[in-house]
């Protein structure tokens, strides 16, 4: 039996959603149920920083993670997961849109930086042709 390098594309493409639309699906539920705890005051603002903190420690013992970050990156990772609790859309709203400008940013540093560019083989042959030269010889262009 063959198939064709699209019907593969497809049937990836198709898992990719189905796993995409999973994923989805589990952050909903897991965003419901964290706000029921939490307006029921079963969970507090400690209680999810602590459980950031004991997440880490736990990457850390399993050797996942070489150490342990530092307060300000926890409580920060604590205060992310609380506003999707909260349903604070204003302040996720601005976490979403400066993360937004970092990008940008970066991508215009990134657009500043010198690049290499590889020439393929046939243009190297041809190069070798017109130069005289043996093919095969190692040529820096720039």
């Amino acid at each position: 039996m063959q198939i064709s390098l699209d019907e593969i594309i497809s049937m990836l493409l198709a898992r990719v959603e189905s796993l995409a639309y999973g994923a989805e699906n589990q952050k909903t539920r897991f965003n419901v149920l964290a706000r029921v705890l939490y307006k029921k005051g079963l969970l507090s603002d400690e209680d999810v920083l602590q459980s950031v903190r004991d997440e880490h420690r736990l990457l850390v013992d399993l050797g996942l993670v070489d150490e342990m970050p530092d307060d300000e990156m926890m409580e920060a990772a604590a205060e992310s997961l609380l506003q999707w609790i909260k349903g604070d859309a204003a302040a996720i709203r601005r976490t979403m849109e400066e993360y937004e400008s970092k990008m940008r940013e970066m991508a215009a540093k990134e657009a500043t930086k010198p690049k290499i560019d590889v020439a393929p083989a046939s243009a190297l042959s041809q190069l070798d042709r017109l130069s005289g030269k043996k093919p095969g010889g190692s040529k820096l262009i720039l």
